[in-house]
């Protein structure tokens, strides 16, 4: 990217459609004050207009919160999701070293009674070559 990029990023479209809409709002106000109307007429005309925006916002803001309502039981909703998911894999993963571990303790003890009884074996035998070997 080059510096002007960097300067000045590509705009979404909702800030587009702000701006349309902020600058209808505006061209209309400024359409309103330049007609050719009497100031009565006038003033009852832009009395109109500001309590049609203002019903528009009440409408918007209404439906946007809303929106954002839905929008944060569905986050806690995933987020308790994954918690759970979470907490089961660590579980499982507890589990499953504890298993492997009383396995491999099970296994240590039977080498090392085998080991134990060969080398028990081997000094009977290596007792008894000597006993029996004469010099």
């Amino acid at each position: 990217m080059n510096q002007e990029e960097n300067n000045h990023p590509i705009q979404s479209s909702s800030t587009f459609l702000k701006g349309a809409l902020i600058g209808g709002l505006i061209g209309a106000a400024a359409a309103l004050l330049f007609a050719p109307k009497p100031g009565n007429e006038l003033r009852g005309d832009l009395s109109d207009k500001l309590s049609l925006v203002t019903d528009k916002t009440k409408e918007v803001a209404s439906i946007v919160g809303d929106k954002a309502s839905e929008l944060a039981k569905t986050v806690s909703t995933k987020s308790s999701d994954v918690a759970k998911s979470v907490v089961e894999g660590t579980n499982n993963i507890v589990e499953s070293v504890k298993s492997s571990s009383t396995d491999v303790s099970e296994e240590l003890a039977d080498v090392s009674k085998k080991v134990k009884d060969t080398s028990t074996e081997a000094a009977q035998d290596v007792h008894k070559e000597l006993s029996a070997t004469k010099y």
